[in-house]
């Protein structure tokens, strides 16, 4: 190809010679990315003159300095071209001074003659131009680059990593052009995708950019996906044209990236060699070892063969355990030899799943994580005879793995590096653990893994092969191992209201668990050892061992692993001496043991709690958050309630008797600062201290995971305390506004705030409040709906209940 550059500066000097002294300049760098085979070649002019000759497609200039602040006036002609009234097409650009420009030939001269491009994007013709261009990075160790999607053809597209789940370029339609993206100066395998669909892959290329620290480039895709339809014009391909001039075609990656792992509990198969086709590919593999990922050819059918691991070729595959594969280019698999090789030898799949010897695939595997503090990991089912299960953390009540059955592989998920304790329990029975493990992934942060259930549940049903576990394995081949987890999580709350067991000591078998235990006061969660016997034992908080243990007051105790308790120390000493319960449940001193518990909310807004009635002489009772729901319906003393989950806010509890509408006793519930926690709520004490020792008097508490125990105010009686409602809210129904009459026993600030029906604070005031107020509140800006009216001050609170007319 002849390529003479005439000077363009001179050209555009002599053009302007005369108007423009002492010109200013910019930069500028022209591409031809026009895949039209009638400009495979063309002329530039200039302001009349020629300027680039036999200007070749995929070619670039450097950097060309041009004047700064005029019309430049360029035209783009044949190859065969004489003179510049042969141009097919002219441009006016006029160039900031300083600047630097990219402009780049793109389309096609005669779109009907072309494919339509899929987006429904303008095709013909054109010059792309982009200021703000780099000619180098700003780290030497980095590659700066911009992205132009230059297919006519193409449609919408994502740009992404092989192995990764992070598009470096996403949702590129034609002619679009991405910002600047800077990448560490290394080798890297790039996929083209539909928009959204990752998965698919169009093509992949090898993209080597590890001799550019420093530099700068502009890729751009170039050519026609199907060149048929495209008057037999250059196939689609991925380029980079450099500051100076040059431009680089990134070559087509033909490899897959494949992880293989050994899973097939067969003690048949602990050892197998692995062909692919004639070629040994890897011999000797154990189970629970895994391969790295390694390349592998695409596009080719590869034949796959398993052999004992004593085989010497091909020829001794085992019959039946071989299979044909053609892997997608730029594609991630890891591949899972997994189930028996006979399968009557043993146990059935208790879903009826069958578990004959076979490779699960799965495909868009991450060889990283998408967030350097997370590890991104999938989950397999492959214990041939584990029925249907969850994994759920424990103290959660949410499940990481849902309904898996043997042979389901789960799709990604992305948690923080760091210790978690998952218990494996039957699919619709979370309170059932069938093992529980320590998984830790504090230091796998950036990383990906595949967690696999692995062995056998009953190994004596399964010519005793390995048992049940759970292992990791690393994209760098290591296979980690999670250990058992042998313990269980406690919380112990006192709630004894006995005035004689105030402050007690606690011990387990014979050594102190938990010294000086005082009424109303909670442990947070611990770790207790599971699956042994452990006696506990309450002494008097002037005990000096456990052989001050008062009697009666000890009991056994066999925690599961994995499970996660409350257990409440409740109940009096001397039941003789204390009222009886009203509908004569015992109230002797006793430990009531809650599993299943959990230590967070399942909702980051929401607060869970379940409740205990912890009052020994209080009857069935009811306990309503006013205007939102009952919360608690008919408990009775020592019964405790399922989890609830409430939007984190204030409420007003009134507790009342299960038959009945009259309120025993209200309280000023706060959660508004507990979202995403969890919590005990609990009634204490006595509702009549005379009749019982004088201990305590009724309560509502709530004790936190970490064990701090939050009282809830007790509000009953507030028409002798400093405030009180004179007059009912009104008008209500209301519409722009409401009022209500106060009485104040001594001036004070208050907080007003108005709840809606699910106990959100939807408007929040400071108010100075005097004797005979007339309290005003201005509601238009809240929609239509029931709403609660609270004026809190101190451990006054006045509450009552309006509507919104609209």
């Amino acid at each position: 190809m002849k390529k003479v550059f005439r000077s363009l500066v001179l050209s555009l000097l002599l053009a302007t010679a005369g108007s423009v002294a002492n010109a200013q300049t910019a930069e500028l760098q022209v591409i031809h990315n026009c895949a039209d085979p009638v400009a495979d070649s063309v002329d530039v002019y200039v302001d009349g003159l020629i300027a680039i000759d036999n200007f070749a497609f995929r070619n670039a200039t450097g950097f060309l300095t041009l004047p700064a602040g005029v019309d430049i006036h360029v035209g783009i002609a044949p190859k065969t071209s004489t003179s510049v009234s042969d141009t097919l097409v002219n441009y006016t650009i006029n160039l900031a001074s300083g600047q630097r420009y990219v402009a780049i030939a793109s389309g096609v001269l005669n779109p009907g003659s072309f494919a339509a491009n899929p987006d429904g994007r303008a095709t013909g013709f054109n010059l792309l131009v982009r200021d703000n261009i780099r000619d180098a990075a700003a780290s030497s160790g980095e590659v700066d680059f911009i992205v132009l999607h230059g297919a006519t053809d193409a449609p919408t597209v994502d740009v992404i990593p092989q192995s990764s789940a992070t598009a470096l370029v996403a949702g590129a339609a034609y002619t679009d052009i991405t910002s600047y993206l800077t990448v560490p100066a290394a080798a890297y395998r790039l996929n083209i995708t539909p928009a959204g669909d990752n998965s698919t892959i169009v093509a992949s290329y090898n993209v080597d950019l590890s001799t550019l620290g420093g530099g700068a480039a502009v890729v751009f895709a170039s050519g026609f996906l199907n060149p048929a339809a495209n008057q037999n014009g250059p196939a689609f391909g991925l380029f980079a044209a450099l500051p100076n001039g040059t431009v680089v075609e990134f070559s087509l990656n033909t490899n897959a990236r494949v992880q293989v792992i050994h899973n097939a509990a067969d003690p048949a198969a602990a050892v197998v060699d692995v062909y692919g086709n004639s070629d040994p590919l890897i011999p000797d593999f154990a189970f629970r070892t895994a391969t790295p990922f390694i390349d592998v050819p695409a596009g080719v059918d590869i034949t796959i063969g398993i052999a004992p691991g004593t085989s010497t070729s091909v020829n001794d595959t085992i019959p039946g355990l071989s299979t044909t594969v053609n892997l997608t280019a730029g594609q991630t698999y890891v591949v899972i030899a997994n189930g028996v090789t006979a399968p009557g030898s043993f146990a059935t799949n208790p879903d009826g799943r069958p578990i004959n010897f076979g490779l699960f695939l799965k495909t868009t595997v991450r060889e990283s994580a998408t967030d350097g503090s997370n590890v991104d990991f999938f989950v397999l089912h492959g214990a041939t005879d584990a029925p249907t299960v969850d994994v759920i953390p424990q103290s959660s009540a949410a499940p990481l793995v849902d309904n898996a059955a043997y042979g389901d592989i789960t799709g990604y998920l992305s948690v923080p590096a760091s210790q978690y304790f998952l218990n494996i329990t039957p699919g619709s029975d979370n309170s059932t653990i069938v093992a529980s493990y320590n998984v830790d992934l504090s230091s796998l942060g950036g990383g990906s893994a595949v967690v696999f259930a692995s062995g056998f549940l009953d190994p004596a049903a399964n010519q005793n092969g390995e048992a049940f576990g759970i292992y990791a394995a690393l994209a760098n081949g290591t296979v980690v191992a999670f250990p058992l987890n042998t313990n269980a999580r406690v919380q112990v709350i006192h709630n004894s209201a006995d005035p004689a067991a105030a402050v007690v000591d606690v011990y387990g078998n014979s050594n102190p668990l938990i010294p000086d235990f005082a009424f109303r006061t909670a442990t947070p969660f611990i770790d207790v050892p599971a699956g042994v016997d452990i006696t506990i034992g309450i002494a008097p908080g002037t005990s000096t061992s456990v052989n001050d243990t008062i009697p009666g007051l000890s009991t056994t105790v066999n925690l599961t692993a994995g499970q996660s308790y409350v257990v409440i120390a409740n109940g009096v000493t001397a039941p003789a001496s204390f009222a009886v319960n009203p509908d004569g449940r015992p109230t002797s001193f006793a430990l009531y043991v809650k599993p299943a518990v959990r230590e967070a909310g399942t909702d980051g807004g929401n607060v869970d709690f379940f409740a205990f009635h912890g009052a020994t002489d209080a009857p069935t009772v009811d306990v309503i958050a006013r205007g939102v729901a009952t919360l608690v319906d008919d408990a009775a003393y020592g019964d405790f309630t399922g989890y609830l989950s409430v939007p984190a806010a204030l409420y007003t509890l009134d507790v009342t008797p299960a038959a009945g509408s009259l309120v025993v006793a209200s309280f000023a519930a706060d959660l508004s600062t507990l979202g995403g926690g969890s919590a005990v709520v609990f009634a204490s004490g006595f509702l009549d201290p005379t009749t019982n020792q004088n201990g305590e008097a009724f309560g509502l508490f709530a004790a936190l995971a970490n064990g701090t125990v939050v009282p809830f105010t007790n509000t009953t009686g507030i028409d002798e305390s400093n405030i009180r409602f004179a007059t009912g809210i009104f008008p209500n129904p209301a519409n722009n506004r409401i009022q209500v009459g106060l009485q104040v026993k001594n001036a004070a600030n208050a907080q007003v705030q108005v709840t809606d029906v699910t106990g959100r604070i939807v408007l929040n005031r400071q108010a100075y409040l005097v004797d005979n107020q007339l309290l005003s509140l201005d509601i238009d800006q809240l929609p239509g709906g029931v709403y609660n009216l609270t004026v809190i001050e101190g451990s006054s609170l006045q509450s009552a209940p309006f509507v919104i007319a609209r």
